[in-house]
């Protein structure tokens, strides 16, 4: 069998929860053979990855979301005539009534023509007005009108791209590669489509746009439709879907995935590989705080660092360990850099990437200010290790961390988004939760089992133990779910 997994802005260039859950089920199936279609910026990152890759890994295809196509290079600049049939199928993606993808797919699929032809010419101007018309006569139409190119450019861009055939595609999100492999379903109905959300598409890109200063106004409800459209396809083409937590599932309802499509697949880990980790050592007098993040707007890494300042000024013992890559967002990292600098911070470590094993046991707590997550494997990883956890509530983080119809007891703080002073008295009052050290679980007890988020480990021991032995024929369930769907594909 060969699958086809389509990732965007992350494996094999970025490192981080979702590369890392992609590499691990590649290395989890040697006898499969895969192929990466990779979804990515433009071409200054192509091949630039931060993962050897598996020796099952057959090929990477790049797609790039800006590329030189505006221009119309190596294709005819011809005007681009569509038929009725195609003229139709746009105006449907732009209103948003019906969409027929399935034209549009064979029309960005097998005819070869410079987008820069089809967004200049009649037809798309055509289905501009008619949207403009109906929806967003309140806008200045030129502004519009150029809205919509710049919209539609990398979607178009996308579709145009090479699909590689597969027995089964395997988007990680929805979004591009939604819509990449929803169009590889069409292309090669033979094939089966599962998508495994981490965090919710959707959602996430809503969040960005509000945020972001680069749109304006109503412009912002543009790309947010158009984002929903695009998750719209993929949930009604996919064969399965899947999230991390059963909020997130009732949310892809929400959004128009049908209900008996959805499963929950809780994220794992093995404690096991936790259990010899190096410790602290009982005689340093300094408090410890971990934060295994990548360095970059989304885990909000300057709030972290101003509300460890505001903490350390009450316990100057307070250490702060940043762990994780910082190349991603170079900009912002530099402005982190700067902000330590400028306030004068000290005892703030930025380790780079690390292997987390080598550090989280010599941790006191961990820390996570992220503005968005899906289910953070840095909790489950804490809880491994025996550490309580600081979060923002923010995706599971509130399950995780105070439970979820369960007995476990609270296992952390959990503050609100960018709050400095919250988080910083949360650092402070953390400690108070340590007493005990390594006894808040025995993880001698589910050393051979899975922590996964239905079942974390939490104190109170006895309880956690309990429901642990009665839970310990499971195997690890993302995966396990993930093999039983590959299975079901290849027989």
């Amino acid at each position: 069998m060969k699958i086809c997994i389509i990732a965007e802005g992350c494996y094999p260039y970025v490192v981080g929860g979702v590369s890392g859950w992609i590499n691990n089920l590649i290395c989890s199936f040697p006898r499969v053979s895969f192929s990466i279609l990779a979804i990515i910026s433009d071409r200054s990152i192509s091949k630039k990855f931060q993962y050897t890759l598996p020796e099952n890994v057959t090929e990477v295809h790049e797609v790039y979301l800006n590329d030189c196509e505006w221009t119309g290079k190596g294709k005819s600049r011809k005007h681009c005539h569509l038929s009725a049939k195609e003229a139709a199928a746009l105006k449907s993606l732009l209103l948003g009534k019906d969409t027929d993808w399935v034209t549009l797919t064979t029309l960005l699929q097998s005819r070869k023509f410079s987008l820069n032809a089809l967004l200049m010419g009649p037809d798309f101007l055509d289905a501009v007005i008619e949207c403009y018309e109906e929806k967003h006569s309140e806008i200045v139409f030129s502004d519009f009108l150029w809205t919509m190119r710049s919209m539609y450019l990398p979607l178009f861009l996308a579709m145009q791209s090479d699909l590689p055939k597969a027995d089964l595609y395997h988007c990680v999100a929805t979004g591009y590669s939604g819509v990449l492999g929803s169009m590889a379903k069409l292309l090669h109905p033979e094939s089966a489509l599962l998508i495994s959300e981490h965090g919710i598409y959707t959602r996430e890109r809503e969040e960005e746009i509000i945020k972001a200063s680069w749109i304006r106004g109503l412009y912002k409800n543009l790309w947010i439709e158009q984002f929903a459209k695009m998750s719209l396809f993929a949930y009604q083409t996919a064969d399965k879907v899947t999230s991390l937590f059963e909020h997130a599932r009732t949310l892809q309802i929400e959004l128009g995935c049908p209900e008996e499509k959805t499963i929950v697949t809780p994220n794992g880990i093995r404690p096991a590989l936790y259990r010899n980790i190096p410790q602290k050592d009982p005689a340093d007098p300094m408090i410890h705080i971990g934060a295994i993040l990548r360095v970059t707007p989304i885990k909000d890494v300057k709030t972290l660092i101003m509300a460890f300042a505001y903490a350390k000024q009450k316990n100057p013992r307070l250490k702060l360990w940043i762990m994780g890559p910082a190349d991603e967002d170079e900009t912002y990292a530099s402005e982190c850099f700067r902000l330590v600098g400028d306030m004068q911070i000290e005892d703030i470590v930025f380790t780079g990437r690390v292997q987390v094993k080598d550090y989280i046991g010599k941790m006191d707590f961990t820390i996570l200010t992220s503005v968005s997550e899906g289910q953070p494997l840095t909790i489950l990883e804490s809880f491994a290790a025996h550490r309580p956890v600081i979060a923002t509530d923010v995706g599971n983080c509130k399950g995780l961390l105070l439970g979820e119809s369960d007995d476990f007891g609270e296992a952390g703080i959990l503050t609100h988004i960018m709050n400095i002073e919250e988080i910083a008295n949360a650092m402070l009052k953390e400690k108070g939760l340590l007493k005990g050290g390594s006894d808040i679980v025995d993880t001698d007890i589910l050393s051979e089992n899975i922590i996964t988020a239905d079942r974390p480990l939490n104190a109170p021991i006895k309880k956690a133990s309990e429901k642990s032995e009665k839970k310990s024929a499971k195997k690890d369930v993302k995966s396990g779910i993930i093999v039983d769907l590959y299975n079901k594909w290849e027989d």
